[in-house]
């Protein structure tokens, strides 16, 4: 017998989860005989559930909610003897994953992705020998701007409230000293901003590291160098046509393997929420995850 799990995040996109929850059922069910559905009420839960999961020899776990229920189910799932087929709807505000992924950002269209069978291995990242995640790591002023960006902001400007937020937060800072071992190889100097990108979405920009294919065994590494407002209107033209690599104010290389450190009691950002202080290492886990994907 085939078992699916469904987990639900009811504050997640005004409760679209709870509107959406009979139609996800209902497609889970057209290809497993059996769908346990968990709704999260606290942070960790999605995790614990995934786990469920996992130990219980679930053959596909689907998680409806933002980026970090997404983060979390992803978090019980990294490095089981036994993982079940992931799938998500995104009920978020930026979504990256599901755009690196292609799924669409419209519910009753991402609930049809759960009612095939397609899917596709992803790359997803260890960080700190203790948590994983699958879109991005932020280090800097605009990767802390990130927490300032309130609910209504999110409503009323989408990703765009976190680029608007993140310009100001590092136009009143300074660069610090950044240091990154990676792969036998090191970089040092000054930085006002550096990201860790496994997809090519970050902050909603699809074109952020348009080289960058979920499961390529990198990550796409990028150190913003300078700033200032001439240099600024050079280099948004280049992040929208996704060639942020080759702008002068950027350096870019891959890894697999990194060490992180700084001058200054910074935090690094995982997916978009809060994680530990720096130091941080972070090694890349290849083809952790099968994840439902539209069919081409």
């Amino acid at each position: 017998m085939t078992k699916a799990m469904l987990i639900i995040n009811p504050s997640s996109g005004q409760e679209k989860g709870l509107k959406f929850e009979e139609e996800a059922v209902t497609a889970l069910k057209k290809q497993h005989e059996e769908v346990t559905v968990k709704y999260t009420e606290g942070e960790g839960d999605a995790t614990r559930f995934a786990e469920e999961a996992s130990f219980g020899k679930y053959d596909a776990l689907v998680a409806m909610g933002g980026d970090g229920t997404i983060n979390e189910s992803i978090n019980g799932l990294a490095e089981k003897d036994h993982k079940p087929v992931f799938g998500f709807v995104p009920l978020g505000t930026v979504n990256d994953f599901a755009r690196a992924l292609g799924i669409p950002m419209d519910e009753k269209k991402a609930i049809g992705v759960l009612e095939t069978s397609n899917t596709r291995s992803v790359d997803i990242g260890k960080i700190a020998g203790e948590r994983y995640f699958m879109n991005v790591l932020a280090v800097g002023a605009i990767a802390e701007a990130v927490y300032q960006v309130s609910p209504e902001q999110k409503s009323k400007f989408g990703p765009l409230a976190y680029l608007i937020e993140g310009a100001q937060a590092i136009r009143e800072e300074t660069p610090f000293d950044l240091s990154i071992d990676y792969d036998g190889k090191k970089w040092e100097g000054k930085a006002y901003l550096v990201l860790v990108a496994l997809t090519n979405s970050v902050g909603g920009i699809e074109t952020f590291a348009r080289e960058a294919e979920v499961n390529d065994g990198a990550f796409h590494v990028f150190i913003l160098k300078e700033f200032s407002l001439p240099k600024v209107v050079q280099l948004i033209p280049d992040l929208f046509r996704g060639e942020l690599k080759s702008n002068e104010q950027v350096e870019y290389f891959t890894a697999t393997d990194m060490k992180v450190d700084t001058s200054l009691n910074l935090v690094v950002n995982i997916d978009g929420d809060e994680g530990m202080k720096l130091p941080f290492e972070a090694r890349l886990l290849h083809n952790e995850l099968n994840v439902y994907v539209p069919e081409e």
